[in-house]
């Protein structure tokens, strides 16, 4: 271990690409969305292997979400983390129907 402290996680809304991002020690970091009008389809999460364990994954998540709450959208957790994420934290239930 580095005697380093992490780097802060930056995590950008990239909408051209329909995805959440962050560039964590020269990794992209992502969770994918589809836009089905009010509908936010979140499709996928993905963390390279070697930023595992870091919470960047809730990092990434928590501001789709909150997009998706500020946007009046209905969250649909096509994506397994999404699922377990959002029924973990209570805040976020609503968005689900």
């Amino acid at each position: 271990m580095s005697d380093q402290p992490a780097s802060p996680i930056v995590v950008s809304h990239n909408l051209a690409e329909h995805r959440f991002e962050a560039q964590v020690d020269g990794h992209l970091a992502v969770v994918e969305y589809e836009r089905d009008g009010t509908r936010l389809i979140m499709t996928h999460t993905f963390v390279p292997p070697e930023l595992r364990g870091r919470g960047i994954a809730e990092k990434l998540v928590r501001p789709a979400l909150d997009y998706a709450r500020n946007e009046r959208l209905t969250v649909v957790p096509a994506c397994s983390y999404v699922a377990v994420f959002i029924q973990r934290h209570p805040e976020y239930q609503a968005l689900v129907q």
